[in-house]
């Protein structure tokens, strides 16, 4: 072990560029599997929020899939009807019809937003269907909706921009050319998966909503009786909006059920792919990062023939000077492995730092960095070595 290290710190530039592919490789492993299971934690908190009784239909999945944007287009779009419909369901607590819109300005007469508020819109189910928390003041009612009255929920990060330091409730301010007078405002939330805030936001009645952007993509949220039900919930909205919709049994669903299950699934495939090709480019670093201790291993045979024909001459055994130099490649990976697992560290606490990800590192991640790094220095460094074995001690002294 002395003499692997000797042999590090006599070339320090020439060992550091060697082990720069291994460095990179567990860098790479490393942060992007602390990046996923921060965001498998945000998932978690965030799902939890929803509620386990909960569920929406919506009219598109999220992302086409298998379906054309042709027969995307065909499906039906929900309405009132619909959402009356499923309100009678014998598992259904209560329902909710919602839409949203991106991209907005919100202002009052000092001050004005970026246009990127969201607004949320839903019939007075709404906050109950979606566990959405209020920090202050009340949900829009009934009779709000009904009457198409202009009051909003806000979000902390828009009630700071159009009120810094004041309490926002009861104050008014303008969206789209429309005054809305504040009534409540929403428990800060932060990001989501890493993204925007989720409390740049402006929730408004339903019916509000719709004389202003018309109706875009109207969805039903739904809140099941007892968690105990969900699935029974489940089904008789779907045998119901498979009986409007004028469905045959053979023919599959014009509508997507989203739950927690749902949520977490196609995240789990998501965090799948990203892992295969985070585990994809650490496999290639660390072909390259083998490829370079081959390479300066062949040559510290070349430069210390003369002290491996002393070495043999002195009774050294075949196995020794083989021994010796495979250590010497496995500590020079191992050194990389150490220093990529370092700065994957230093990434991922960067990471919560700068967009407030509660990034995590796994052991098994850090354990399977420096295996593999060890792996392939003994590897890519038993040729050299078995090469030194091999040496005749008398023609290795007489080399110059």
């Amino acid at each position: 072990m002395r003499l692997s290290f000797g042999a590090f710190r006599s070339n320090p530039l020439r060992s550091f560029l060697t082990l720069l592919g291994i460095v990179i490789g567990v860098t790479t492993v490393v942060s992007m599997m602390s990046l996923i299971e921060g965001l498998k934690n945000q998932v978690n908190d965030q799902m939890s929020e929803l509620g386990s009784d909960c569920f929406q239909v919506q009219r598109l999945p999220f992302g086409q899939g298998e379906l054309s944007i042709a027969e995307l287009a065909r499906r039906p779009r929900f309405s009132y009807a619909d959402l009356d419909a499923i309100r009678t369901q014998p598992s259904i607590s209560q329902a909710a019809g919602e839409d949203s819109k991106g991209g907005q300005k919100a202002s009052t007469a000092d001050r004005e937003s970026r246009p990127n508020v969201n607004v949320w819109a839903g019939t007075a189910e709404y906050f109950n269907t979606n566990s959405v928390s209020l920090s202050s003041g009340r949900p829009f009612t009934d009779a709000e909706f009904v009457d198409g009255r202009r009051v909003a929920v806000i979000g902390q990060d828009l009630a700071d921009t159009l009120w810094p330091g004041l309490d926002p409730l009861n104050r008014e301010f303008r969206l789209l050319g429309r005054t809305f007078q504040v009534v409540g405002t929403l428990k800060r939330r932060g990001g989501f998966l890493g993204g925007g805030s989720q409390d740049n936001q402006a929730m408004i009645p339903l019916s509000t909503f719709a004389s202003m952007f018309g109706v875009r993509d109207f969805r039903i949220s739904i809140q099941a009786k007892s968690p105990e039900v969900l699935q029974r919930a489940q089904d008789e909205v779907t045998l119901l909006m498979r009986r409007r919709h004028g469905l045959k049994p053979d023919e599959p669903d014009d509508f997507f059920l989203y739950n927690n299950a749902s949520a977490t699934q196609m995240f789990n495939s998501l965090s799948a792919a990203v892992s295969a090709a985070s585990f994809g480019v650490c496999i290639l670093s660390l072909l390259v990062g083998g490829i370079g201790i081959l390479n300066i291993m062949l040559v510290a045979v070349t430069e210390r023939t003369r002290e491996i024909g002393i070495r043999k001459a002195l009774g050294a055994k075949r196995y020794r000077i083989l021994a010796q130099f495979a250590l010497e490649a496995v500590v020079l990976s191992l050194v990389g492995g150490a220093v990529g697992v370092a700065l994957g560290v230093g990434l991922a606490h960067l990471a919560r730092w700068m967009i407030n990800l509660p990034t995590e590192v796994p052991m098994w991640s850090v354990v399977v960095s420096l295996v593999m790094s060890c792996g392939v220095g003994l590897a890519f460094g038993i040729y050299p070595a078995a090469r030194a074995a091999k040496l005749d001690p008398v023609e290795a002294m007489r080399t110059e």
